[in-house]
Order: C-alpha cells, then structure tokens, then sequence
C-alpha cells in the first residue's frame, strides 16, 4: 500500500524546507535490518498513543533474541501529521533493552483529540515501515464516526493471513484483536505452513520465538500499521482452555511450579509483543489487563480477562450437559473484575458501552441441553449478574463483542434465555477466525437455531468484522475470506445488520 512504503530519516546534509533533522548517529554499516517485525500503535487516548517496535534481524533464532547482541540499543522515533514527515509533533529516543527482547513502548504524549498521525522508528543505521494511527476524542465530544474491524483467533499452521490484509485494505480508525493472536502447539507436519520448533511452546524463549515467526508476516505487518490496536489475550497465549490453576490434563503435563513459570513466560511476552501502556506490564505470573479505554462521548470500551481469574470448567472441558454451571458461586471475571465492570457500567460515559471479551457470551445449547463449557455457558451465573447489573444501571446501549469460536456470529441478549417472549437486552457480536479452522464452509445455517431463536446469523469463513459506531447506530459488517489454505483471496461482506440507540437487538439491513 502506497501509504505504508518505508521512508528515510535525514541523518544530515541539506534538509527539505521545513524538516527537522535528527542527532548525526554512528550508522553500523555492519548491522542488518533490525525492523522485520514491523511497527505497531495501540491504546489511544485524547492526548496520546502508545508506539510499539521490536529489534530482530533474524527472528526465528531459537534463543528468542531475534539475532540481537546481549546489548541495549538507541531507537529514534518520530510522529507526524504527514506522511512526509516535513515536521513532527513528537519525537525522542527509547532504550531498546536485551533484558526485553528489544522490544519498545512509546508513549507518544502532546497529541491532538480525533487525529490522524503518522510514526516511524531508526536503530543501528536502518529506518522502518511508516504506521498510521490516531487519537481518540476528547472527553465530552463525540468527534467522527468510529471505523472500527475486531478480529480473533490466527493459527499459523491452518492458513494464510488473508483477513488481515483486506482488514488493513478497509483502512479502520481502530482494530480490536480479542484473543488468540499466537498459538502455543508445535510444528504439525503437512500443515499450510509450519510452526517454528517441533514441541509445546513452555519458556519464554519459545515464547518470544513464536511472537516473531507470527510478527513476521506481512498481512499481519499491514494490520498493524494501518491503525491503532487494543488488545486481549484468550487461552492460546498460554495454552487451550486454561483457567486460573495449573490443568491436570495441560500439555506437556506440568508442575505447579512449571505452571507458574509457563504464565510468567507467556504474559511476559504477551507483553512484549503487544503496543500496550506501562500500566499494563506483567507483575511475576499475572498481568493487568482489564482496563477502561474512552472514545469521547461516543463509546467506552471495556477490556475484559476471561481467563486470569475464572473458575476451572466446570465438569470439565467441552460440550456437556452439567448442573454445576449454574452454581451461584462460579465466576468466569472474579469478583474484583466484575464489581470494577460493573462500576463502569454505571458511569455512562458514552453511548455505547463496548465489552471487548474472548468467549461466547449468549446462551447456547444443544437439544440435550449440553453447552460449552468453556464459554459463558460454564458461567451462567456470572453472565446473569451482569446482564441484570447493567439493566439494573439502565445502560442504554450495552454491546458484546467476542472472538474464540472460529465462525461469525450476531446474537440478541436475552433476560431469560429459556423464555421465547424475554426482552431483547443487549447485543452480541461473534467475529469469526483470521485462520484458526482452515477454510471452513460456505454454510450459514444457525446450528441449533430451534433451541435457541436469539441467535440470527452464522457463518463458518474466515474473515473479521467490520464495525462503524455512530451517534445513532451502529452498523455490522460480517467480512469473509472464502479460503486461506491459498493466499491472497478477495472479501465481500456476507451479511450487515445495524444496532439503533436505545433499542437493543439485531436489524438486518
């Protein structure tokens, strides 16, 4: 894309008219390109967003290193409202540190409300991809429409990233990726294209080794640097279907000890890899990741971690029909996530109340009454106390908005979920996988539509969401690839429908 293609820094000589030019550094003519995982923002505020950027000229090497020296490294950065960088609004230098992977996180602060900008990084000589980015309104302003794609869950091994691409093509103001950004499994021989390292990714050397064959696509690349990103891990970044305590059936099977050391490798790369604010740095085994992001009066987006704090599942993992999901005491948040969502509910800060979650949150059973007890399903209580918390704080316009499943969804929030004639209360959209289950099928036929007439629509393609966030509306825009076991596919939206202000629920358009 012509918008994205790498520039120079002017490292000295005559400088255009109005440019600034940077400190004279010693170039090492030596040093390869050290920007192969491209650039990244994420986290925007009113006055600020934060720039992300790794150093790895070799990303597969197996120490997780990235073909680094054990030294710190000078990083420039630059931010312009231009692409041509003719002037900048905010510039410094970063220590990009061996102890960290060489990874970098900005906070590019002194911005203008509801703007676009540009950035760029320089270390050792090279310069990288230009990004694009862009702040958030300012509190008490609605400021334009918001663009908005979300997207989950991108096997490497099941196909190509497609679906990142068209997404970059559409060009959003703001992308959401709801979990599943890597998987934790070994090379699968016959695959698309294989994972790096025969075994189970346990150290955070696998870690980080992952996070850069994943960051070394280009698709993946061109997400990145067309907008601002907010982020949440799922299960993958760990391992499937974790919950708070070490699993008796985890793969490869672990310790308590060896369980703990896995999270704290895994969060800590998590963190590395993604343009997240210092507030949410990994502390040991956890990290801080429900979190609050206003976009003016507009939305609030509230981040939710399904997993850091949920009860194991119960009768374990998969479809079952099982009581113990509807014990009162059994929670998919904790109690301080739900109490802090809840809070924030009650605010009204914007017009649409946003959560940004990773499992399926509507109720969906089977005709048996078996369900998934991984999703909300496993929680039903908890997803009881907070569709009432928000009716009992009449949020005007609550939204859900999920990754996980592998396929598309748009599902009405119901009161009573075994009452036919329950109120509508809220809204759900499901986005479908970037890869994760290969192809899939053209079927749009709702799976047990008969036992559960609140979900109206499925597909089973790759692709993501395309969301537009209005004043009065918003408007759903399910985007499909029709196969990634090939690269390079066209999108077309297989379905839209739009959400009115004040009016929960599903209209098709």
């Amino acid at each position: 894309m012509t918008s994205l293609h790498r520039r120079t820094f002017i490292l000295g000589g005559v400088a255009a008219a109005g440019a600034l030019v940077l400190p004279a550094r010693t170039a090492l003519a030596a040093a390869p390109f050290p920007f192969k995982l491209g650039v990244a923002s994420g986290e925007p505020a009113a006055d600020s967003v934060v720039l992300w950027t790794r150093l790895a000229p070799s990303p597969l090497n197996a120490d997780g290193q990235g073909g680094m020296a054990n030294a710190d490294v000078a990083v420039d950065w630059q931010v312009s409202a231009t692409e041509s960088f003719a002037t900048l609004v905010a510039s410094g230098t970063v220590t990009a540190r061996y102890a960290d992977a060489h990874s970098v996180h900005v906070v590019a602060g002194g911005l203008s409300p509801d703007a676009e900008y540009f950035y760029r990084f320089r270390a050792q000589g090279h310069v990288s991809a230009v990004g694009r980015t862009r702040t958030a309104p300012a509190t008490g302003t609605f400021g334009r429409d918001l663009k908005m794609a979300f997207a989950s869950c991108a096997h490497y091994e099941s196909g190509y990233f497609t679906a990142y691409r068209r997404m970059a093509e559409d060009r959003p103001d703001l992308i959401l990726h709801l979990g599943d950004y890597i998987y934790e499994d070994g090379a699968t021989s016959g695959s698309v294209r294989e994972h790096a390292g025969t075994a189970e990714i346990v150290s955070l050397a696998d870690y980080r080794r992952r996070y850069a064959q994943y960051k070394s696509d280009p698709d993946l690349q061109a997400a990145h640097a067309i907008a601002p990103w907010l982020v949440v891990p799922d299960d993958h970044e760990v391992e499937n279907n974790y919950a708070t305590n070490v699993r008796a059936d985890s793969s490869p099977a672990l310790t308590a000890a060896q369980w703990t050391a896995r999270r704290t490798a895994a969060y800590r790369a998590y963190y590395e890899n993604m343009p997240l604010r210092p507030a949410q740095a990994p502390s040991g085994n956890s990290i801080p990741l429900f979190r609050r992001v206003r976009w003016g009066k507009l939305a609030t987006f509230h981040m939710l971690d399904t997993r850091q704090f949920r009860d194991d599942q119960a009768c374990g993992d998969g479809w079952k029909a099982c009581g113990d999901a509807d014990l009162s005491t059994r929670t998919l948040t904790g109690a301080t996530q739900e109490a802090w969502l809840l809070d924030g509910l009650g605010q009204h800060l914007g017009t649409w109340d946003i959560l940004g979650q990773q499992v399926f949150f509507a109720r969906q059973f089977d005709a048996s009454g078996a369900a998934n007890m991984d999703a909300w399903d496993g929680y039903r209580a908890s997803r009881s106390r907070i569709q009432q918390g928000w009716l009992d704080r009449s949020v005007r316009n609550p939204l859900v908005l999920t990754g996980d499943v592998h396929a598309a969804w748009a599902n009405d929030l119901k009161a009573d979920y075994a009452s036919s004639g329950s109120a509508t209360i809220g809204t759900e959209l499901v986005c479908t996988s970037i890869a994760s289950g290969g192809d899939g099928s053209a079927t749009t036929t709702i799976p047990n539509a008969s036992t559960n007439p609140h979900l109206k629509f499925y597909s089973a393609r790759r692709g993501y969401t395309l969301a537009t966030i209005g004043q009065s509306q918003v408007r759903a825009d399910f985007r499909s690839v029709p196969l990634v076991t090939q690269h390079g596919a066209a999108v077309s939206t297989l379905k839209s429908f739009v959400i009115l202000d004040g009016r929960p629920g599903l209209q098709a358009v």
